[in-house]
């Protein structure tokens, strides 16, 4: 749908319900296209956000490795008798 920036004053509310239900709304200036009217995504509600949350912890923690244990990460630093080697 086209629309002259003009004719468009009075129809405003009308194009924006047509835009956000799909609808392609191009206002036009002499002619040209000028803007299109476009619906902006829809925010996640709270539930959607955690649901998220969780996926992502629980897909990272299926990934992670174990590392070397920190308590012995220095050993090779001395030798058995505990100086410096």
């Amino acid at each position: 749908m086209r629309v002259s920036v003009s004719d468009a004053k009075g129809q405003l509310t009308d194009l924006v319900r047509r835009a956000e239900a799909g609808e392609e709304v191009i206002l036009t200036r002499h002619g040209h296209a000028a803007v299109r009217l476009v619906p902006l995504k829809a925010m996640p509600d709270r539930t959607s956000r955690r649901a998220l949350l969780d996926a992502v912890r629980v897909a990272g923690a299926a990934r992670a490795t174990a590392g070397p244990n920190a308590a012995r990460s220095q050993d090779a630093l001395y030798d058995d008798d505990g100086l410096p080697g």
